[in-house]
């Protein structure tokens, strides 16, 4: 059975500053590369570009091998490995978001070693992480080449991470080799020339149903729009096709109560419904169709863990942690596909609430600070030069 090594780093010129990192996943029995991911991720600091190529070494490992796969972690960041090891704790509440998914990609992995070693023993890393920076500076995107299996440089949440303040050098700004860079404009890295495109996610929420009328909690239960729901999507429909709105593309979950109130929509706007799996409501599993109250007399300590951790799932159900990875992938998904339009995504609370937190680059628990209405209307803007710019927020104007 092969073990993979895995050796990350990050880097940020200014500590805030442009940021980057690199990691690579080599054969543990004769060192051979298989695979390399580097990126820039705009003004961040040295430990959040640390964490951010650990989560690329490890997604690489999962991408190669699946789950289960033996791995070895080297890194010189003596924070990172400590904390990974649970030998440190996280203080600094910023960087629990980026340890946590960090934590849940190794638990699918046999990690058999958290590993220190000095800088000049992961060079490697090092390298791909300048190489992404600099690349970046020159608004071109860095590229694997020469490794086994050629990887992709996923994107994993950058935009919803703290910066945070540590020591740590700032690396000469080499120029990148040409075999690593490509003509592409770089984006979501802060580097590039502003644009004044946007791509622009309007989130609507459904209307009414008979669980929200009686405040039960509603995940993949699927009922049907009360017909006070039915006037509030109409209501909806009638302000989002009119100026200043002019919509490209409705994109709904596929549960009824978001596609009845995206096809108000999409009748008045002569647009089809595209079905997205990803913009789902969180499954809460046991506690589907009962009230707060209910929920607490018969399962107190399930809720109040709940309550306490995103990482907590309702029993059969599924965690805000897990919700995040699935609505985030959607995001990126929705904002590349339709780059510079503007896109109607009806939805739910939960995964409007990751949105939005995603943009304002809140920690978890900020999904309990916030409220939604039914039918609420709320707005991100994205930019190529990696800003997100949350322009509404849980907006009913159209239905007084």
């Amino acid at each position: 059975m092969t073990t993979y090594v895995i050796e990350a780093d990050g880097g940020s010129r200014g500590n805030p500053g442009p940021a980057g990192y690199g990691a690579v996943v080599m054969d543990a029995a004769d060192g051979q590369v298989l695979a390399e991911a580097a990126e820039a991720i705009g003004v961040a600091t040295n430990n959040v570009a640390e964490y951010k190529g650990l989560i690329a070494g490890l997604a690489e490992v999962l991408r190669l091998a699946g789950d289960g796969a033996e791995v070895r972690v080297r890194m010189d960041s003596k924070l990172v490995i400590e904390q990974m090891a649970g030998r440190w704790k996280i203080k600094n509440e910023g960087l629990r978001p980026l340890a946590l998914e960090a934590r849940d990609l190794a638990r699918r992995l046999r990690v058999r070693e958290w590993t220190w070693i000095p800088r000049e023993r992961n060079k490697h890393a090092d390298r791909l992480a300048n190489e992404a920076m600099d690349a970046a500076a020159k608004g071109l995107t860095w590229k694997a080449s020469g490794t086994t299996a050629p990887s992709r440089t996923p994107r994993t949440g950058a935009h919803e991470q703290t910066d945070l303040l540590d020591s740590g050098d700032i690396s000469d700004l080499s120029a990148p080799s040409a075999s690593q860079v490509s003509g592409e404009r770089t984006k979501g890295t802060g580097w590039a020339p502003p644009t004044r495109v946007a791509t622009s996610l309007l989130l609507l929420r459904h209307g009414e149903t008979p669980l929200s009328v009686e405040r039960r909690f509603s995940g993949l239960g699927d009922p049907e729009l009360t017909p006070r729901g039915l006037a509030q999507a109409s209501a909806a429909a009638e302000r989002l096709t009119r100026e200043p709105y002019r919509i490209d593309v409705i994109v709904s979950s596929p549960l009824k109560r978001a596609r009845q109130t995206a096809e108000a929509v999409a009748g008045r706007a002569g647009l089809d419904v595209v079905v997205d799996e990803g913009l789902r409501e969180t499954d809460f599993g046991a506690w589907e169709g009962y009230t707060f109250t209910e929920i607490q007399r018969r399962w107190p300590a399930e809720l109040a863990a709940w309550l306490a951790d995103p990482a907590v799932a309702p029993p059969e159900g599924e965690s805000f942690q897990e919700a995040a990875r699935r609505v985030q992938a959607t995001r990126d998904r929705l904002v590349e596909r339709y780059e510079g339009r503007t896109i109607l995504a009806v939805s739910h609370v939960t995964p409007i609430k990751l949105l939005l937190r995603f943009a304002l680059m809140a920690p978890p628990e900020a999904l309990y600070r916030m409220h939604l209405d039914l039918a609420c209307l709320s707005l991100i803007e994205y930019y190529a030069d990696g800003n997100e710019v949350v322009k509404a927020f849980n907006d009913t104007s159209h239905l007084r």
